[in-house]
């Protein structure tokens, strides 16, 4: 006579997990994640552009820029950021003593030139010019 093996004391594998945990060897998440697939897909297709452009990158990019200018200035304009962040970061509160006396002198060096600036005058005559001719009015049709 066979005895029953007792379920609580003979592990079950249902789809590589062992009493409802993963088994040694099995991944809980074998299709990966989503955000590493496309982080390295992003990594991959970056090196390989990068290996085509090292080969025919310059002149592709010059035959583009003639015979195709529209979509030149479109892939220059989508390089540029949207938005330029800029932020206020400590102001004066954050400047050290030496950097506000050079920020001072600096300061002080551009006013001095400002006003150590005169107008340029150009010297000269108004000559006298006859007056043109008025325009001719336009004539109502009958």
């Amino acid at each position: 006579m066979h005895a029953k093996p007792n379920r609580d004391t003979v592990p079950q594998v249902i789809n590589g997990r062992i009493n409802g945990r993963f088994a040694p060897g099995y991944s809980g998440n074998p299709g990966g994640s989503p955000e590493a697939a496309r982080k390295a897909l992003n990594k991959d297709t970056i090196l390989e552009m990068h290996r085509a452009f090292k080969l025919g990158g310059r002149k592709a990019i010059e035959e583009v820029m003639r015979n195709q200018p529209a979509v030149f200035l479109k892939l220059l304009v989508l390089l540029v950021p949207r938005e330029m962040p800029v932020e206020h970061t400590g102001g004066v509160k954050a400047m050290t003593e030496d950097q506000i006396v050079d920020a001072i002198a600096a300061i002080e060096g551009y006013l001095a030139r400002r006003s150590g600036e005169t107008a340029k005058v150009i010297e000269g005559e108004a000559e006298v010019v006859s007056s043109l001719p008025a325009p001719a009015r336009p004539t109502k049709a009958s």
